[in-house]
């Protein structure tokens, strides 16, 4: 079991007040009674950091599985996303999420993708808006290029807190990581296991290396580059597994070894 306490002192800035933990809990492909045991599960083991999206059709469980867990509300961030085709639905939408997950605001609303291939500024514009009368605390993105975030940025004056991108040792992209930051753009990656090549030696090795999983070397390279990372599972051991990375640290070579897999 993890400590809880170590668990939540990695985060990442949103604001000067508010800060995102590093670890989170995914929830894509998670429904019914899965999902809401899955995520009772990942609140006992200590994650405070919960992503859904209305596309995954899970709100209601996860909203559940929070409600009983006894966690209070202020201590867990919770993340939901706003489907392409809800354009033009967006205050509904949020009002849906809000009702199904049983919480009376948001710590992060994503775009989940930008639509119509669009950087989609008239929902952007209503997302201003809701974060302004504190129905979210944040408000981000999921899928996006640096230039469409600048659009956005351009036409309301406001950037995106967050970019939630798809990021494993294999998808990592120097360019981009830089250029969020200079943006003031948190990076999130989502799928951290599935593209990566489990069975890379240099990943295998560093995993003997330390007595860890492969998994849980991929977890403790994204927190120490600073970058968000929601790994899934709907097994306990694994969702137990995947947070218990508080007990070793990657040297600075190691981090980049796995930074060069992308060049493989």
């Amino acid at each position: 079991m993890t400590d809880i306490g170590l668990s939540s002192q990695l985060t990442a800035p949103l604001s000067p007040d508010a800060r995102i933990p590093l670890i989170g809990f995914g929830t894509w492909q998670l429904s019914g009674d899965e999902a809401r045991q899955a995520v009772s599960w990942a609140l006992e083991a200590g994650y405070r950091h919960l992503d859904t999206a209305t596309g995954y059709g899970n709100e209601d469980q996860v909203g559940a599985a929070l409600r009983d867990s006894g966690v209070p509300r202020d201590e867990v961030f919770v993340t939901t996303k706003l489907p392409p085709d809800h354009v033009g639905r967006e205050r509904q939408t949020l009002q849906e999420s809000l009702d199904k997950l049983g919480v009376d605001h948001l710590d992060l609303w994503l775009i989940h993708w930008p639509p119509n291939g669009t950087a989609g500024v008239e929902s952007w514009k209503v997302f201003v808006e809701a974060q302004k009368e504190g129905l979210v605390r944040h408000i981000g993105v999921s899928n996006y290029s640096l230039d469409q975030i600048d659009e956005l940025t351009s036409a309301t004056g406001v950037t995106p807190a967050v970019n939630q991108i798809k990021w494993s040792p294999v998808q990592f992209d120097r360019d981009l990581l830089e250029g969020s930051r200079e943006r003031g753009v948190v990076v999130e990656g989502y799928s951290p296991f599935r593209a990566a090549k489990l069975d890379d030696p240099v990943l295998t090795g560093l995993a003997d290396k330390y007595g860890k999983t492969v998994p849980q070397v991929i977890v403790r390279w994204h927190l120490q580059r600073g970058v968000v990372v929601i790994p899934k599972s709907a097994k306990r051991e694994r969702i137990e597994a995947n947070i218990d990375v508080f007990d070793f640290e990657l040297s600075a070579d190691e981090l980049t070894s796995i930074d060069n897999l992308s060049e493989a």
